[in-house]
């Protein structure tokens, strides 16, 4: 598992949201243990998020979010995508750094 060592399988089944729409990033911070992490940690998971290794996670990527903590997960739907980018987008740059990342899951 891509997470091995920073977040264990059982949190991060647990804070996976199945129904469309339902996808809170605060909760799913707070269920998988991933807010309570350092912040290399933190950074550690942004990488693996920043798929295309672009240094940001931009929307195409969100969108795919759940899917990188569990294979069967759902894709966020359009409005989780655009909720969650703007929650994180704090320069208004349409994307996601690692700053905003760390600062998101922190918050």
């Amino acid at each position: 598992m891509a997470f091995a060592g920073i977040l264990s399988d059982a949190d991060i089944s647990a804070a996976i949201a199945e129904a469309k729409d339902s996808f809170n990033y605060k909760a799913f911070f707070a269920k998988s243990g991933l807010s309570s992490k350092s912040q290399a940690e933190v950074k550690k998971v942004f990488e693996i998020l920043d798929q295309d290794k672009s240094g940001f996670i931009e929307e195409d990527e969100l969108k795919l979010f759940l899917k990188n903590f569990s294979a069967g997960a759902r894709e966020l739907s359009d409005s989780e995508t655009k909720n969650f980018l703007s929650a994180g987008d704090s320069d208004g740059d349409g994307k996601i750094g690692v700053e905003e990342f760390q600062a998101l899951v922190k918050a």
